[in-house]
């Protein structure tokens, strides 16, 4: 073997991992932190440095690579999977993956658990747990209707342990809000994988309740959400409340998993434009001395 093949083997490994650990959705992570930090009243803070980082690779590994190795059933099904949707892996990457995710994520725990507040670090591991067992048994979440989108609402919870490891308080309607829109946003995207699910066995909410259903029980989650933002931001709400409504709209006129699959690019994108909106006047604020 030469040097260089050498040398391609990890880099191969590293670009295959970053692919599991869905880059394009990493903004659910990074982004809530992010504005986590911004709702404190400060732009940045290097004490939030390593719960930013760990937000990044290592958690989405995390989130992602446990629920590939619980999902090959199902993805073997799902002609999404295998594209920047989502990896399809081989029974024999799942040892890689699984030393992957304890190597990039156990030193975070380990300087959390020395260096952060105790509070913040309960959040932070019931944030880790809820993702875990969203795919892993015993408890296995997904596989529990109405109980896998519920436990999404975890994807909230930067907005509780950032501020926390900061030594803030958390701004409460935001953080509710964010945890209404994160459960209809997992029913909702669900809808597409309805009838792979349903093949597999697997009852989600999405194949209880049915695209029409589905649609019903996201919008009301999403209106929810709406009220709440709107307590911290009125632009924010007004945004939330059109997206939103198109998409609840569209897969009302179409109630399909084809249309939810059609769907899905702009429900990517919501947390994009929302967050735009959200920490653009924020930031601005913060820079001014207008926020807090």
């Amino acid at each position: 073997m030469t040097t260089s093949t050498a040398s391609i083997a990890p880099l191969t490994r590293l670009v295959r991992l970053v692919h599991i650990s869905r880059p394009v959705l990493w903004i659910n992570t990074i982004g809530t932190g992010l504005v986590g930090i911004w709702l404190t009243g400060r732009l940045f803070d290097l004490q939030a440095l390593p719960v930013i980082l760990w937000l990044t690779l290592p958690f989405n590994l995390l989130i992602y690579g446990v629920n590939d190795i619980y999902d090959q059933e199902t993805d073997a099904l799902n002609p999404r999977k295998g594209s920047i949707e989502g990896a399809r892996i081989e029974p024999r990457e799942v040892r890689t993956i699984a030393w992957a995710v304890a190597a990039t994520n156990l030193p975070f725990l380990v300087y959390f658990l020395t260096a952060l507040p105790p509070a913040a670090v309960a959040a932070m591991l019931l944030y880790a747990g809820v993702f875990v067992f969203y795919s892993a048994p015993p408890l296995r979440f997904k596989t529990r209707p109405f109980l896998d989108s519920l436990s999404n609402a975890a994807y909230a919870l930067p907005l509780l342990f950032v501020p926390l490891a900061l030594g803030a308080a958390p701004l409460w309607p935001a953080l509710a809000g964010l945890l209404a829109w994160s459960v209809a946003k997992h029913a909702f995207d669900a809808v597409q994988d309805v009838e792979e699910d349903r093949e597999a066995g697997i009852e989600t909410t999405a194949v209880r309740l049915g695209p029409r259903g589905t649609a019903l029980w996201s919008g009301a989650w999403w209106l929810v959400s709406t009220v709440l933002f709107a307590i911290v931001s009125l632009p924010v709400a007004v945004v939330n409340l059109v997206i939103a409504g198109v998409l609840v709209g569209r897969l009302l006129r179409r109630p399909t998993p084809a249309t939810g699959h059609r769907l899905y690019p702009l429900s990517v994108a919501f947390p994009y434009i929302a967050g735009s909106v959200a920490g653009a006047p924020l930031t601005f604020g913060i820079v001014m001395g207008l926020y807090p």
